[in-house]
C-alpha cells in the first residue's frame, strides 16, 4: 500500500485516468493487469511479500511471466517516503521498472532515484492539454545495466556480511593460544623433578 493513503480527489481522478490510458497503450505488446485505486487484483509475488504496482506487464503469449511493472505518481506522491517504500522495492525486481510522473516534478523524481540508487529503467512525464494526455520519456536505462547494478550491490552486501562475521570470529580464535599456554604452564608445574636434580639433592644432604 502506498504511503500516500489519500490523494486529493482531483489528483486521484487524474492518476486513475493515466493508468487507464497506459493500460490501453501497453496492451499492444504485453498482457496488462492493473491495480486501480484501492484494488489489489494484479499482484507481483505472493503472500506477505506481494506487491501491487499500478500496472503489471506480462510477456505476451507466456501466461503470467513478468516483464515489467509501471508506477504512476502525482504531484503529492513524488517524495522521499514514496521513493523508499515503493520505488526501491520495484527497482529491486529483475524486470523493467517504468515510472510516470507529472511534468513539473520530473527533476525531483530523477534526483530521488539517483540519491537512493533505485533501479528504474524508464522515467516518463505526463501532462494534459484539454482532454489529451501527452507522454514524454526523460530517462532510459537498459535492463542489463539495472541487473548488473543489482548484482554488484548484492555482492557488496555479501562481502560486508562475511567481513563482519570474520571480525566477530577473530577474538575467539586469538583466545585459544592463550588458553593453551596456561595449560602448558600448569602441566609443567605438575611434572616430577628430573633425575639429575634429585641426585644433586642427595649429594648435598650427605655432605651435611
Amino acid at each position: 500500500m502506498t504511503p500516500i493513503l489519500v490523494r486529493p480527489v482531483r489528483e486521484q481522478l487524474e492518476h486513475d485516468r493515466v493508468i487507464r490510458l497506459l493500460q490501453a497503450r501497453y496492451k499492444r505488446r504485453f498482457g496488462v493487469g492493473i491495480n486501480l485505486g484501492s484494488e489489489q487484483t494484479a499482484p507481483v509475488g505472493a503472500g506477505p511479500d506481494a506487491q501491487f504496482p499500478d500496472l503489471v506487464l506480462n510477456q505476451a503469449g507466456s501466461g503470467r511471466k513478468l516483464a515489467g511493472v509501471v508506477e504512476v505518481e502525482t504531484n503529492e506522491s513524488v517524495n522521499q517516503l514514496e521513493a523508499m517504500a515503493q520505488w526501491a522495492r520495484f527497482g529491486r525486481l529483475p524486470v523493467e521498472f517504468i515510472l510516470y510522473v507529472p511534468a513539473g516534478v520530473a527533476g525531483v523524481a530523477r534526483r530521488l532515484c539517483a540519491d537512493h540508487a533505485i533501479g528504474v529503467t524508464e522515467v516518463w512525464t505526463y501532462h494534459f492539454i484539454g482532454d489529451q494526455a501527452r507522454f514524454s520519456q526523460v530517462h532510459r536505462s537498459p535492463l542489463a545495466e539495472k541487473l548488473a547494478a543489482a548484482r554488484a550491490a548484492a555482492a557488496g552486501a555479501r562481502r560486508a556480511s562475511a567481513k563482519d562475521a570474520a571480525g566477530k570470529k577473530a577474538p575467539a580464535q586469538r583466545a585459544k593460544p592463550a588458553a593453551k599456554t596456561t595449560a602448558v604452564r600448569s602441566a609443567a608445574k605438575r611434572q616430577p623433578v628430573k633425575p639429575a636434580r634429585a641426585a644433586a639433592a642427595r649429594v648435598t644432604r650427605k655432605k651435611r
